[in-house]
């Protein structure tokens, strides 16, 4: 398991509850080992909490929406802090899952399959 700041707990669970469209909409299909791997929603690793991990393949993954609109270098930090444990990070757009969720379970699961 990996270490966490404890604070981010009640935060985490804040926004499972809150949730967005994109979110929701990839949690379906991600829920329940739907893709062969369990993953975790809003899940603390250090003082970050990724959208989706799963700690079998160390892998996160992230829905770039609005809210990373002006944030590429908190983004980049983020993304290598969790390179330098091991974890691989997708980046996924927004849009991508609500226009084209097809092809973005296509690319998850040639990830999963290829880490």
């Amino acid at each position: 398991m990996n270490h966490y700041n404890k604070q981010l707990k009640n935060f985490a669970r804040a926004n499972r509850k809150a949730g967005n469209l994109s979110e929701a909409l990839l949690w379906n299909e991600l829920k329940q080992r739907k893709m062969g791997v369990q993953f975790k929603r809003q899940r603390p690793i250090g003082n970050y909490i990724a959208d989706f991990y799963c700690d079998e393949k160390k892998l996160v993954i992230e829905i770039d929406g609005w809210s990373h609109d002006n944030k590429y270098h908190y983004d980049k930090a983020r993304d290598e802090y969790m390179q330098k444990l091991g974890i691989h990070v997708l980046r996924i757009y927004d849009i991508d899952v609500k226009r084209d969720m097809a092809n973005v379970l296509i690319w998850i699961k040639h990830n999963i399959e290829n880490i």
